[in-house]
C-alpha cells in the first residue's frame, strides 16, 4: 500500500518540477538571447565591413580610372597604353614630358587636394555635428586666402612664402574662431556662426585688398581666390604629399575619440574620454588639413563640404567614414579639373568654378531640407 502513487503524491512532484523548471528556464532564455544578440551584431559588422571595403575600392577604382584619362586626354591625346607605359620609365622623350613634367604633377595634386579638403570636411561636419561645419563655410578657408591676399598684395610674396602664408592664416583663423566660440567648451551651432561672422570680416579685408591694387595684381589674386590648379608643378606636390603624410595619421590617431564624442559630452566624459582636449585635437587637424590644401591650390569651394555627405550617404550609419571621405574628395576634383579643362575647348576654368557648380546646389538643398524639417543645422 505505500509503493502506490497518491494523487496528492503525483500533484506535488509536478508542481516540484515545474517549479525548477521555471528557475533554470529564464537564465537558459537570457543566455541564449545574447547569444543571439552577439552573432546578429558580428553579423551585422561583417556586413557594414564588407560594405565599406567595396564603397572604398569602387570609389578608389573611379578615381584611379579619372586620373588615368585625364593623364591621356588634351592638346596631345596619348594612349593609355603609353600612358603606362610611360608612367613605369617607358615611352618617347615627347610623351615623358607631356605627362610626367605636365600632367601628372596637376592630376597628383587634384588626388591630394580632394583628399586633404575631403577628411577636413569629415572632421569638422562629425566633431561639431553640423553639416554645415565646413572649413570654406566657418571661415578657415577665409583666413587662408586674407593671408596669401595681403602677402602678396602688400609684400610681393609669392611661390612656397605665399602657401606658407595661406597655411599660416588658417591657422590663426581656425585659433580666432575656436577662442571666440569658447564657453566652457565649444558647441558646433556656436563655433559655426562665429566662424561665419569671421569668415565674413576676412573676406571683407580680401576684396578690400583687391579694390586697391593694380588690375594685374588683382586678376592673379582672382585666379587663386577662384582655386585653380592651372599652371601647378612639382613644387606645389612634394610639400602636400609631405604634408599629408604627417596629418593623416595624426588625424586617424585623434579620430579613435570620436565614437565617444558623438555620444555627447557628458557620455564621453563618463566613459574617461576627455572630450574637450580630444575635441581640439581634432579641429586642429581639420584646420591643418584645409590649410595645407588651401595653400597648394586655393580655397576650392565646396569640396570639403560635399565630400563627407556624399561617402555618408554611400555608408549610412558608419560615422565619420574619414578615408571614403577623402578618396570622394579626391575624385571630386578629379572630375572638376578634367571638367574644367576640356569642358570649354582651348579654355581652362580654375576647378573651383567647377566645383562650385556643383556644391552650391546642395547647399540650397541642404538649407531648404533643415528649414523644411525644423532643424536648425
Amino acid at each position: 500500500m505505500s509503493d502506490r502513487a497518491t494523487p496528492s503524491s503525483g500533484k506535488a512532484h509536478v508542481e516540484e518540477a515545474a517549479s525548477a523548471s521555471a528557475d533554470v528556464s529564464p537564465l537558459r532564455v537570457s543566455e541564449a538571447v545574447l547569444a543571439e544578440a552577439a552573432r546578429t551584431v558580428t553579423r551585422a559588422r561583417r556586413r557594414g565591413g564588407r560594405r565599406s571595403g567595396l564603397v572604398g575600392l569602387v570609389l578608389a577604382l573611379a578615381a584611379f580610372a579619372v586620373f588615368a584619362v585625364s593623364l591621356s586626354v588634351g592638346d596631345m591625346v596619348i594612349p593609355l597604353a603609353d600612358v603606362l607605359a610611360t608612367l613605369f620609365g617607358g615611352g618617347d622623350a615627347g610623351s615623358q614630358f607631356v605627362i610626367l613634367e605636365l600632367r601628372l604633377p596637376r592630376a597628383l595634386l587634384a588626388v591630394l587636394v580632394g583628399a586633404g579638403f575631403g577628411m577636413a570636411g569629415a572632421v569638422f561636419q562629425t566633431v561639431l555635428r553640423n553639416p554645415l561645419a565646413s572649413p570654406d563655410v566657418i571661415g578657415i578657408s577665409s583666413g587662408a586666402s586674407a593671408a596669401a591676399v595681403t602677402a602678396s598684395m602688400v609684400f610681393a610674396v609669392s611661390g612656397l612664402a605665399l602657401s606658407a602664408s595661406a597655411l599660416a592664416g588658417a591657422l590663426v583663423a581656425g585659433t580666432l574662431i575656436y577662442l571666440l566660440a569658447w564657453r566652457k567648451g565649444v558647441v558646433g551651432a556656436r563655433l559655426v556662426l562665429v566662424g561665419l561672422g569671421v569668415g565674413f570680416g576676412l573676406n571683407s579685408l580680401v576684396w578690400y585688398l583687391m579694390s586697391r591694387a593694380e588690375v594685374t595684381g588683382a586678376q592673379n589674386a582672382l585666379l587663386w581666390l577662384t582655386g585653380s590648379l592651372n599652371g601647378r608643378s612639382w613644387t606645389q606636390v612634394w610639400p602636400q604629399l609631405i604634408a599629408l603624410a604627417v596629418l593623416v595619421p595624426l588625424t586617424f590617431a585623434a579620430a579613435r575619440a570620436l565614437p565617444a564624442l558623438q555620444l555627447g559630452d557628458d557620455t564621453a566624459s563618463g566613459l574617461g574620454a576627455r572630450a574637450e582636449r580630444n575635441r581640439l585635437a581634432l579641429l586642429a587637424c581639420g584646420v591643418a588639413l584645409a590649410g595645407v590644401s588651401t595653400a597648394a591650390a586655393g580655397p576650392v569651394a565646396f569640396v570639403a563640404f560635399v565630400a563627407a555627405p556624399v561617402a555618408r550617404m554611400l555608408l549610412p550609419g558608419r560615422g565619420a567614414v574619414l578615408p571614403h571621405a577623402a578618396l570622394a574628395g579626391a575624385l571630386l576634383v578629379l572630375l572638376a579639373d578634367f571638367a574644367a579643362q576640356h569642358a570649354l575647348p582651348g579654355t581652362q576654368l580654375p576647378v573651383g568654378v567647377v566645383t562650385s557648380l556643383v556644391g552650391a546646389p546642395y547647399l540650397l538643398w541642404l538649407l531648404a531640407r533643415t528649414n523644411r524639417v525644423g532643424r536648425g543645422g
